[in-house]
């Protein structure tokens, strides 16, 4: 797994010192607010252990993510295929942080690297970012990252019940149209 590095934060595989903060991220209401529902600790552990699989056998996937200054864990950040009952396909950008660290910055420096790693290491042809249509946060940061809205491509998500959570947004990228977005290089 290779680690990506920017000016402020490390993007690493995931550590035992990590679950627990990890943990209490997925136990935080306001964290899950557009996610659904509190992850116990054995659901948290377990998505650590797969996200580590997936990663491993497909060459990306969920970095861990911390701050460089601090060496503290703050949340995680990666590319991941899209789920086949989606209503579209793709590689999906996406990050989760921990309250601590909203409104710095981290999420918008961390997914420009992501970019970056996604077009010119993986070659990949576009990524997609998805999110439910109330969260203007991380809509926020997929504009910042170059990422463009049709509304046409909004959907349902089928894996959500009826509720605020269903209605989603989709945001793209392509290649052609990352260059020039500013990203620090990676190291492995």
């Amino acid at each position: 797994m290779p680690e990506l590095r920017t000016e402020r934060l490390l993007l690493r595989r995931w550590r035992e010192s990590d679950l627990e903060p990890w943990a209490a991220m997925n136990a935080d209401p306001e964290v899950r607010e557009h996610l659904g529902e509190l992850l116990t600790r054995e659901q948290s552990d377990a998505a650590v252990a797969v996200m580590q699989a997936e990663f491993d056998e497909r060459g990306f996937g969920w970095w861990a993510l911390e701050a460089r200054e601090t060496g503290e864990f703050i949340g995680r950040v990666g590319l991941d295929e899209v789920d086949e009952d989606m209503p579209f396909t793709g590689v999906d950008i996406g990050w989760r942080l921990m309250r601590s660290a909203w409104g710095h910055g981290y999420a918008t420096e961390a997914a420009l690297v992501c970019l970056a790693f996604g077009f010119e290491t993986l070659g990949l042809p576009e990524l997609v970012a998805s999110t439910t249509a109330k969260n203007l946060r991380s809509q926020a940061v997929m504009r910042r990252i170059g990422m463009n809205r049709d509304p046409a491509d909004d959907f349902e998500d089928p894996s959500v019940t009826e509720g605020p959570l269903r209605r989603c947004v989709l945001y793209r990228i392509p290649r052609r149209e990352a260059h020039g977005l500013h990203h620090e290089r990676w190291v492995t």
